[in-house]
């Protein structure tokens, strides 16, 4: 019985690094086949092209805004209903349609530049689709790494896990950088087809697994993890239940403006590196990429530290206090050459991604889980969509403010992220119910 009992610890292990590495490796494909439009619009031929059609010739920002708007406005409104929908669907189905769909959309927009598809209206629906699609992926992936790992060192391996955001924005910076001058379509079309093959995989290969499970069978095929339950199946959690669970409306707030800031880099660093630096649309791109690397160190460090203090409010807060100032500080250092700028970059991702990443994953884990929930996981994926959808309004509203704002001058930009991170910070210092204390767990 022991060895049985051994043998069966050693192949859920196992189980288990495979599904870390295979989610990982999904979602990286989720933000790879978002990057290139950032890198993109430092090109200037293309700005160009877009402006032959467009109405807004006086200035192609507004333009490049509202693409940004109608993509993430899109991500945030769907959402809501992703998660509702997810808890109710068997997840590698779900997300396998998604990473398909979103692979067609993706290519569709590359395609516009090969067929000279001169139509605005084309390229918002193409964004819009997207953006609906891509809210597939982050409920899924998170439940499914939720539910194979405990609480005990959540905060570390999720921190580890989530640097998928910022290598997927690595990877698709350098795959559009290297297209962007010569066909920019194919700057979408490569990661386009490459999140519909990940896809593909996800079908094949990802393994679900439920926390509420009484013992585990492992099938004679190896295919996948059959659960067999103890208890009756509990239902899924409603909307208005998972608002009421302790945190979740001031995370999500707090989501809401850390994510904000990151996403208005996500978008508009290269343009603004661009500009600053004088450098031309590849080396912007590959150099924006030095955000993500901080930012990768930033997730892993606010792990640690959560775990090791049982603070994860206490954590972010730091984080953001932080942040603000060295925000402010790149903006002036990045006019004094390329060394200062690339030491501010590394610090600026991590201080700006830390607070994001550990809310997005270790925290949304948590409160899925929550004790209030006497031991119903089907809340996990409605929370972590509630959380991240709050945030994908703030995803939504700061490039387009960047947008905006850029045209009066970068500095009304950065006045604007350190405001964010401000009122992130306020979230948790000063809600009128609620005090730091009580957030962390």
């Amino acid at each position: 019985i022991n060895q049985q009992k051994n043998g069966l610890q050693l192949l859920v292990g196992l189980y288990r690094a495979f599904t870390f590495g295979l989610t990982f490796l999904l979602y990286t494909s989720f933000h790879l086949s978002r990057k290139p439009i950032s890198i993109v619009k430092a090109n200037v031929a293309l700005h160009h092209q877009w402006i032959l059609f467009s109405e807004w010739v006086n200035n192609y920002k507004q333009l490049l805004g509202a693409m940004d708007y109608s993509f993430l406005c899109a991500y945030a409104i769907g959402m809501y209903l992703s998660g509702i929908i997810g808890e109710r669907l068997p997840i590698r189905l779900y997300l396998t349609v998604g990473m398909l769909t979103s692979g067609l959309f993706t290519c569709l927009f590359g395609l516009g530049y090969v067929y000279d598809v001169h139509s605005l209206g084309f390229y918002i629906f193409v964004q819009v689709a997207n953006g609906l699609v891509q809210t597939t992926g982050w409920p899924s992936v998170v439940t499914c790494i939720g539910n194979w790992f405990g609480k005990g060192r959540r905060g570390l391996i999720m921190g580890l896990w989530n640097s998928h955001t910022s290598v997927g924005n690595i990877l698709g910076s350098l795959i559009a950088g290297y297209y962007v001058s010569s066909n920019w379509g194919l700057s979408f079309i490569v990661p386009g087809v490459i999140i519909a093959a990940m896809g593909v995989i996800c079908f094949l290969f990802l393994i679900e697994c439920s926390s509420n499970t009484g013992r585990v069978h492992i099938s004679e095929t190896l295919h996948q993890v059959v659960v067999v339950k103890s208890e009756a199946e509990p239902s899924a959690i409603s909307f208005m239940g998972a608002l009421r669970i302790p945190g979740v409306v001031e995370f999500s707030l707090c989501l809401l403006f850390a994510k904000l800031v990151s996403y208005t880099f996500l978008f508009w660093l290269p343009l603004y590196i661009t500009k600053a630096a004088h450098l031309d649309a590849k080396k912007a791109g590959d150099l924006s990429t030095l955000f993500d690397v901080g930012g990768i160190v930033g997730g892993i460090l606010a792990g640690v530290l959560s775990d090791k203090m049982g603070k994860r409010a206490t954590t972010c807060a730091v984080m953001l206090l932080l942040a603000a100032p060295t925000l402010y500080g790149f903006s002036m250092m990045s006019q004094f050459g390329l060394g200062p700028t690339i030491g501010m970059l590394l610090v600026c991702g991590g201080l700006v991604n830390g607070p994001y990443a550990l809310i997005t994953t270790a925290v949304s884990a948590d409160l899925g889980t929550h004790k209030s929930l006497k031991g119903n996981a089907r809340a996990l994926s409605t929370v972590t969509a509630i959380i991240d959808g709050t945030g994908s309004v703030g995803a939504a509203v700061g490039p387009l403010l960047a947008g905006l704002l850029s045209a009066q001058g970068w500095d009304q930009v950065f006045y604007m992220l350190m405001t964010a991170d401000f009122l992130a910070l306020l979230i948790f210092c000063k809600f009128p119910t609620v005090n730091i204390s009580k957030l962390n767990f």
